[in-house]
């Protein structure tokens, strides 16, 4: 039985899912669209504020973006921002907050690393400052002193003092789909519980079948993390991607740093650096992490989605040749070993407290708490075509009314920039109207959208 029928269906209620609801209501003239959701809430998996980084990725303090990536990302960032501070105060407080941050050199080859860096990303991103060891201890005194004095290594750091760095995704997710809702005139459904089970082409529309009935749609943009290329697959679609899940763990500290303090990223390793920063849901704690481990699960701590993940893997020799490949580099085996052994009882600790202290050099054994529950799950794309690993987001769009958006981080940060290019292509393919004055310019209240006003 068909229950509803809709000009756009998203499946996936993270903030990716959300921000493309959101930008449906209100930027467009399509009048019925929805959120299909498994879970009971939205932003209850990857998007959940424990699960990620809680950081605005700008791509100044990340040294693993080009400066061409560090603009593109920054569009995007700058949308978050834009849109938290449109929203009332008391709101926009619980969403986005303001740490100094900044990425630290140590020992001669990061810190000339560093000054190169600023001298190409100045010119474009002029709230950076280089500071030397002196100026970090003015802003992160931790980060410095050892009992009393400095610590011995040569430190440089690319800093940006007062700009918003922290953001609760699950709690943007939620306005996102609240500010959808109250558009006047739209018919804006959530459907949460609904379980996706099939997605079927029936002409030009698509069935999507649930777990409490079935919708039609006649676009669908499906945003469900490593699930989004399990249902690519089912439907014969991107089937030359395969899939390699990377888990985080995090440890809790007291509260030794101010702001965010990220490390340099070793360019042979296509994973994140360590980083400490305020914990926003835990006031008082540091949170430092993450580690990566390829773990076999879509999703973390959900066993069920260990079925769905060797479903998607497809291995074959293609696939075995791309994770050999990177096995090889020295660089990459020896981090994987480090973070399996960070999984061992008793090591676990001990090790991860040598990688923290390259941030506070102060910091004892007796600081460090794991912190359970903590830490989420990224589907990094392995391409079996050109076999090598993808790293960051990918799309899948067959170009016939459905999209698959894989968002790996920075995904988050760039929801809204997703959003928009997913507003592109559904203006394309169903000759809607879309006004992108908001995206377009600096400083547009969301009031000022001409379909929010209708």
């Amino acid at each position: 039985m068909i229950n509803q029928t809709y000009d756009v269906v998203v499946i996936g209620g993270g903030v990716a899912g959300a921000a493309s609801l959101y930008a449906l209501a209100s930027f467009t003239d399509l009048k019925r669209v929805a959120l299909v959701e498994k879970y009971p809430r939205v932003a209850s998996v990857n998007s959940k504020a424990t699960n990620n980084s809680q950081t605005i990725h700008c791509g100044d303090i990340e040294t693993n973006y080009t400066l061409e990536k560090a603009l593109k990302v920054r569009r995007s960032a700058q949308m978050l921002v834009r849109y938290a501070e449109q929203l009332p105060p008391r709101l926009r407080d619980q969403i986005i907050h303001r740490f100094p941050k900044m990425v630290l050199g140590v020992g001669v080859q990061e810190c000339e690393f560093l000054q190169q860096r600023y001298e190409t990303f100045k010119p474009h991103f002029t709230g950076m400052h280089l500071l030397d060891k002196t100026q970090i201890a003015d802003i992160e005194p931790s980060v410095v002193n050892v009992n009393g004095h400095d610590r011995p290594e040569e430190l440089v750091a690319i800093a940006v003092p007062d700009e918003y760095t922290a953001i609760n995704y699950g709690t943007l997710a939620q306005s996102f789909v609240e500010q959808a809702q109250s558009v006047a005139g739209k018919t804006v459904d959530l459907k949460l519980g609904h379980a996706v089970q099939i997605i079927e082409p029936v002409g030009s529309n698509y069935r999507i079948t649930t777990s409490a009935g079935s919708m039609m749609a006649r676009f669908v943009v499906v945003s469900a993390g490593g699930h989004s290329l399990l249902f690519a697959h089912r439907m014969g679609i991107g089937l030359n991607y395969s899939c390699l899940p990377i888990a985080g763990n995090f440890y809790f500290t007291p509260q030794v740093l101010n702001g965010k303090v990220y490390t340099v990223q070793n360019d042979k390793l296509p994973f994140a650096a360590i980083h400490g920063d305020p914990d926003i849901t835990l006031p008082g704690r540091t949170r430092f992490g993450p580690t990566a481990l390829p773990l076999p699960l879509l999703e973390r701590n959900n066993l069920q989605t260990l079925v769905d993940y060797l479903e998607v893997l497809k291995l074959d020799r293609t696939v075995i040749g791309v994770l050999w490949d990177l096995f090889k580099v020295r660089d990459i085996r020896n981090y994987i070993f480090k973070n399996m052994a960070f999984e061992v009882p008793l090591l676990d600790r001990h090790l991860f407290l040598k990688d923290a202290r390259k941030i506070v050099p102060s910091l004892q054994l007796e600081d460090l708490e794991f912190a359970e529950g903590v830490g989420g799950v990224r589907p990094q794309l392995i391409d079996r075509t050109q076999c090598k690993l993808i790293l960051g987001q990918a799309e899948i769009d067959p170009g016939n009314g459905i999209r698959f958006n894989i968002t790996p981080s920075p995904g988050a940060t760039t929801c809204l920039g997703n959003a928009e290019q997913d507003l592109l292509r559904i203006q394309q393919h169903l000759g809607c109207n879309f006004d992108r004055t908001w995206f377009e310019a600096e400083r547009v209240p969301v009031s000022q959208s001409a379909w929010a006003r209708s």
